[in-house]
């Protein structure tokens, strides 16, 4: 049977539609590292600078809490907003930081690949990544990097909970950013699994009583100010200690 000529446009754009939907490939699955990166913060620290001293910190093997992200947990001990509670709270159980600011999926899968979780054992990792994916990746792809992220934290600290974050809220110029993120921890909200993953979201934090995100809080309506870090570790501070089992305490000024 042949069809008439008229329908060829439609059949080659119905094809090519499907061999790009069946075939795209999620870019955040493919580890890449960022070696010209160059941070503004401690006399400039260095992407690949950053991944060595962690590496060093992790072979010590005396961690108990590490924290997995981008720049929002990055801001935990370089940028001091974050770096009194960090002290406080978080430093007595050696905890490693490693957020990387403007990192993505793919440079998180790096840095495990290239010993960033070898030579610990952490009772508790805290992810939160997929922020800056948003324009590169779609939300299933974001949820679907996370949820590699966290097999190979299974696979690598078969001994470790994992307390997964939602993605913070963001607001941008761009509504897609935002909306994005919201669609993506819809589907990150489903790696829980009540044993070893545990999700946890505290979005509603950073928000007020009407949706609306307080930027008192939340000044570029993304990163935390050193308020937001005080609430960001009271939100988390029950679940953690239940995971950790032992009391994290809360910060006191």
């Amino acid at each position: 049977m042949h069809l008439p000529l008229r329908f060829l446009p439609a059949i080659f754009v119905f094809c090519l539609w499907s061999s790009t939907t069946l075939f795209a490939e999620n870019t955040a699955l493919n580890p890449v590292s960022r070696p010209d990166k160059v941070w503004d913060n401690k006399g400039g620290e260095t992407w690949m600078g950053r991944h060595e001293a962690i590496v060093a910190e992790s072979a010590k093997g005396e961690a108990e809490i590490i924290f997995i992200g981008d720049s929002i947990t990055h801001g935990w001990d370089t940028t001091g907003k974050g770096t009194h509670v960090w002290e406080k709270v978080y430093a007595p159980f050696n905890a490693i930081n490693m957020g990387f600011g403007g990192d993505r999926i793919q440079h998180v899968l790096w840095r495990f690949e290239n010993g960033a979780l070898d030579g610990i054992s952490p009772k508790v990792a805290v992810v939160m990544i997929g922020t800056n994916n948003w324009r590169g990746n779609t939300h299933e792809e974001i949820a679907e990097g996370v949820g590699v992220i966290c097999a190979q934290i299974r696979e690598r600290l078969p001994e470790s909970k994992i307390l997964l974050l939602a993605i913070f809220p963001r607001v941008t110029v761009d509504p897609w950013a935002g909306a994005n993120v919201v669609m993506a921890n819809s589907l990150i909200e489903k790696l829980d699994d009540k044993k070893w993953i545990h999700y946890l979201d505290i979005g509603a934090s950073f928000r007020d009583e009407r949706g609306r995100m307080i930027f008192d809080i939340m000044p570029d309506g993304l990163h935390p100010n050193e308020e937001g870090y005080e609430i960001w570790a009271e939100a988390i501070r029950p679940k953690l200690s239940d995971l950790m089992g032992v009391e994290v305490p809360a910060y006191c000024r």
